[in-house]
């Protein structure tokens, strides 16, 4: 099983390690010649969105990408990369892949200082989870058929939607592999 890592900015390298642990080959995607590699998923990392999406659209990378998702390619998207899928960003006209019917608030939490490693929070099919937030976004509002999979405070911070799986945290940081292997189930054998 090969998984293609977004890896123009943000925590790639942390996604590659997690999904080499579990037995996949990763191939990082820099420019739209990487599309042309068979892969089986994507991992959108944390970072900027507003940078990610900048770099996409410039290196046209964008569109291939919506058309991939919307063709059931599986993708992971963690923190900005859930910014990425989102279909709208609260107080925000931009959209960048647009694929996930939710809407996110950006920077949620604050800035930089308001961050903050939630002990443990509960992921619906794996259970108490580590979470750790940084100047993360979460889902303020979920379309029908987005199944809700994690909360913390009563704030929406994991969901799945069909082929998409995304949180507001980073599972990539804690050596907890579940999210990715959770990831890694969703792939057509």
């Amino acid at each position: 099983m090969k998984i293609a890592v977004l890896a123009l900015q943000g925590a790639f390298e942390e996604h590659e390690k997690a999904l080499q642990k579990l037995g996949a080959e990763t191939l990082q995607l820099r420019k739209a010649d990487d599309l042309n590699n068979n892969f089986d998923g994507l991992i959108l990392p944390g970072g900027e969105s507003t940078v990610q999406g900048k770099l996409l659209r410039e290196l046209e990378m964008l569109a291939p990408i919506r058309n991939r998702i919307r063709n059931g390619l599986p993708v992971f998207a963690t923190c900005a990369g859930l910014i990425l899928l989102a279909e709208h960003i609260a107080d925000d006209d931009t959209v960048h892949i647009g694929t996930l019917p939710v809407t996110v608030r950006r920077n949620a939490y604050g800035r930089q200082l308001g961050s903050f490693h939630y002990a443990e929070g509960i992921f619906e099919g794996i259970g108490r989870f580590p979470m750790e937030f940084i100047r993360a976004p979460y889902v303020a509002q979920v379309s029908e058929g987005v199944k809700i999979l994690a909360r913390v405070e009563e704030r929406i911070v994991g969901v799945q939607y069909q082929n998409q799986l995304a949180v507001a945290f980073h599972p990539e940081l804690g050596g907890d592999l579940r999210i990715h292997k959770y990831f890694l189930q969703m792939i057509p054998k």
